[in-house]
């Protein structure tokens, strides 16, 4: 199956020449996996075999795994501009990822909530669009994945399912809350707009 075969079965129809575009000029192993908790998608660079590759998450819907895509991509030719110096997510991967989500920034593409949003994210862009709660809870609404809510639904005091493991939710921070681990009493801050399963 060919890079532009894989693209059309995850990004929106309209993007899917772009994307390959950008796999054809910047020469990379692409691959697809299975969630990952930690992450939607990751690009890294082998000296010994002199290969760049990214993976993305299987379960990412369109909008996601097409921005995804991009995001990883700007990583990829800010270090094949730049090298190792740079910072993972400083001016040059912003300059990089902004340059090649330009083109398609457009209605054909995105819904209209989305475009906005993505608009406003693209102003100053974070190390991921889970950063961004809006942009985040927007993109969310096209997720299959059923049965989860985000953390900020859940009330101080009652408890929930993350990552496997059970947690009860203490109090409110800006955008994070503060949590318990039942098991092992440990404190942690998660995200506001983390997807959790009530309990």
């Amino acid at each position: 199956m060919t890079a532009k075969e894989v693209l059309s079965r995850f990004v929106p129809k309209h993007a899917v020449n772009y994307c390959d575009d950008l796999y054809q000029q910047a020469n990379f192993e692409f691959k697809i996996k299975k969630t990952r908790q930690t992450k939607m998608g990751d690009y890294c660079y082998n000296p010994k075999t002199d290969r760049h590759t990214i993976t993305i998450n299987n379960d990412l819907n369109p909008y996601s795994f097409l921005i995804t895509y991009l995001h990883e991509v700007a990583h990829l030719i800010a270090f094949k501009k730049y090298g190792r110096l740079i910072s993972p997510h400083g001016k040059e991967w912003k300059h990089h990822f902004k340059e090649i989500a330009s083109p398609i920034l457009s209605d054909k593409i995105f819904p209209k909530a989305i475009l906005f949003a993505l608009k406003n994210y693209f102003k100053k862009p974070k190390a991921s669009s889970c950063s961004d709660p809006v942009l985040y809870q927007l993109l969310k609404k096209f997720d299959t994945r059923k049965g989860t809510i985000f953390l900020k639904e859940i009330s101080i005091g009652k408890s929930f399912i993350f990552n496997k493991r059970k947690f009860v939710k203490l109090e409110t921070k800006r955008t994070r809350s503060v949590c318990e681990a039942v098991l092992t009493r440990r404190k942690y801050l998660i995200p506001d707009v983390a997807e959790v399963l009530s309990n």
